[in-house]
């Protein structure tokens, strides 16, 4: 069953069947936003109901503080793609606004998801904020459930290891290159979606050519060079990425290119998608492009042992 998403709270002109609603942001789909997705399902299941997942377009920093919004680890293509998997029934996509962030808490409550959404449960994380300056919390949410008669459960932190599962915490691993612990807590390794566009040429001419992708995340892992998988047209291959600036040919522009292993074919302008597996270097200034590809030729090797022990692939193939 194909997953119902429905943009504005407006475009809500139907009845649900005793709707669980799940609320939050959700960047990243990880492995906390999962656990809430399992138990809206199945709290659905138990009263033959629908499961729900309420989300704010753009995130709502964009909106009101753009110059201290820290990059998605999921675009919005991405975010439903993941949510749909999980098996969710519908997604509603509320624009933020500054109109509706001058919404109060009650407010939100009462006209949007009450007389709405009509909830018979709503689910949510335990750090869940909501209404004008992010005012309502948990405790209100409790408060409103009483008052407007809804069922309300709260999911607790989640743990992997020593650490608490949060969007800050993956996001901060990517940035530094960790991409096997920002992987455990996602669920899945992390993904960057793209397309292939023209670049230098300049991998061909060394005897390594690469897909130049142009990047639709607005999150980049550590510049470096990573053994990845790529998804083309549903399709895995095995690759190495350079993620930066390419210092030894005096460039001072950010790409991502990656040499995908034993392909060649023509994938200029397709949409691909390149999961970071592992880091396995900075990159180097080298003095000529003898040394450089002998290095290439190093980071290939060594790709190809990191991939060849990787048996969990994530890269959603819909």
């Amino acid at each position: 069953m194909t997953m119902e998403i429905l943009f504005g709270t407006d475009k809500i002109s139907k009845s649900f069947r005793n709707p669980v609603v799940a609320l939050g942001n959700f960047d990243g789909v990880h492995l906390g936003h999962q656990l809430i997705f399992e138990q809206t399902k199945q709290a659905a299941k138990d009263v033959g109901g629908e499961s729900i997942v309420f989300t704010l377009e753009p995130h709502p920093l964009k909106v009101l503080r753009a110059d201290a919004c820290p990059p998605l680890i999921t675009p919005f293509k991405k975010k439903m793609m993941f949510i749909e998997k999980s098996g969710i029934d519908v997604v509603i996509c509320a624009e933020f606004t500054r109109e509706f962030s001058a919404m109060s808490a009650r407010d939100f409550v009462k006209s949007i998801l009450v007389d709405r959404i009509g909830p018979h449960t709503v689910i949510v994380g335990y750090n869940y904020s909501f209404g004008q300056g992010r005012q309502g919390g948990v405790d209100d949410l409790r408060a409103y459930s009483q008052e407007f008669v809804f069922h309300l459960k709260v999911v607790g932190p989640l743990r992997v290891g020593n650490r608490t599962v949060s969007s800050s915490v993956i996001r901060e691993l990517i940035e530094r290159g960790d991409m096997p612990e920002a992987a455990r807590l996602l669920g899945r390794h992390y993904t960057v979606l793209g397309k292939v566009v023209w670049g230098t040429a300049r991998g061909r001419l060394l005897g390594v050519p690469t897909a130049n992708v142009e990047i639709l995340n607005e999150l980049y892992p550590k510049n470096g060079v990573y053994a990845v998988e790529v998804l083309i047209d549903k399709k895995l291959y095995h690759g190495v990425a350079n993620v930066g600036l390419n210092p030894t040919f005096g460039s001072n522009r950010f790409s991502v290119e990656v040499h995908i292993f034993d392909f060649n074919r023509d994938i200029y302008g397709s949409e691909i998608q390149v999961a970071f597996i592992q880091r396995i270097r900075d990159e180097k200034l080298f003095g000529d492009s003898g040394a450089l590809i002998e290095q290439i030729q190093k980071d290939v090797a060594q790709a190809k042992r990191i991939l060849s022990s990787e048996t969990e692939h994530y890269i959603e193939k819909s």
